[in-house]
């Protein structure tokens, strides 16, 4: 399996504060492999919040956001020192850093896990429709396809692109549409880096899902409702042998 598409930023940031006031310079490597025409270095100079001038290593010189940012940037362009240092920082301070991050990253991985359940198509040639979810995977190469009484399934199969969940793991969704046929076997078949073997979820097409779980609520609720039988008998039997009877007249 090939090594994921990675993008990561390194950050250095520097602050000054005073009278309530602040002012700090966020210095980052923007990347996507370790090779130094993928590297962005990127200095940003910002001033409560608000970024007034920035160097980018793709521009090759500064150039300025505000009125005072733009005099800045026109005054450090001129200086040829300030160049060369600015625009030497993506080899000298990016290249080893990115190596070691990227290096990192492509040793970690997260097995996924799957669900498998099927779904009403809303349209199609075909009665039925299959969905597998694969949730919480890193990185994000991954494979998923279908075996059909262990032949792959090609056709009428659609998914999603790998979706990013916002804090490092991915999701995706891949849907097949098929007509049962009795005794059929019918699979999600999942490759990832962090799997030794593809891992291989089978269907049950004994009960729909739906009908799976009326009957597993159905019995938590029989379940629920026999333990606070129960435990009202006891407490009756309880009470009542510490009531004093009354005899009647």
């Amino acid at each position: 399996m090939d090594s994921s598409f990675l993008s990561f930023s390194l950050l250095f940031i520097s602050l000054w504060t005073a009278d309530g006031f602040m002012e700090m310079v966020v210095t980052r490597c923007d990347f996507n492999s370790t090779d130094l025409n993928d590297i962005e270095f990127i200095d940003s100079y910002i001033y409560n919040k608000l970024e007034y001038s920035r160097f980018s290593s793709r521009v090759g010189e500064f150039v300025g956001f505000t009125e005072y940012g733009v005099k800045n940037a026109e005054a450090w362009n001129k200086d040829k020192s300030i160049l060369a240092q600015e625009r030497a920082e993506k080899e000298r301070y990016c290249k080893n850093n990115v190596g070691n991050e990227y290096n990192y990253a492509l040793t970690q991985s997260v097995k996924p896990y799957v669900r498998l359940q099927s779904v009403t198509p809303s349209s199609g040639k075909h009665q039925s429709m299959l969905v597998c979810s694969v949730f919480d995977f890193y990185p994000k190469l991954i494979k998923v396809s279908w075996t059909r009484d262990g032949q792959e399934v090609t056709s009428d199969v659609t998914s999603t692109d790998e979706l990013a969940d916002g804090d490092w793991y991915y999701q995706i969704h891949s849907h097949l549409e098929y007509t049962p046929r009795s005794g059929e076997k019918i699979s999600c078949v999942v490759e990832h880096i962090s799997l030794k073997e593809p891992l291989v979820t089978d269907w049950d097409p004994s009960m729909p899902e739906s009908e799976r779980n009326k009957i597993a609520i159905g019995a938590s609720g029989l379940i629920l409702g026999l333990i606070l039988s129960l435990a009202g008998f006891i407490y009756y039997k309880t009470k009542a042998r510490g009531r004093i009877l009354v005899p009647s007249n």
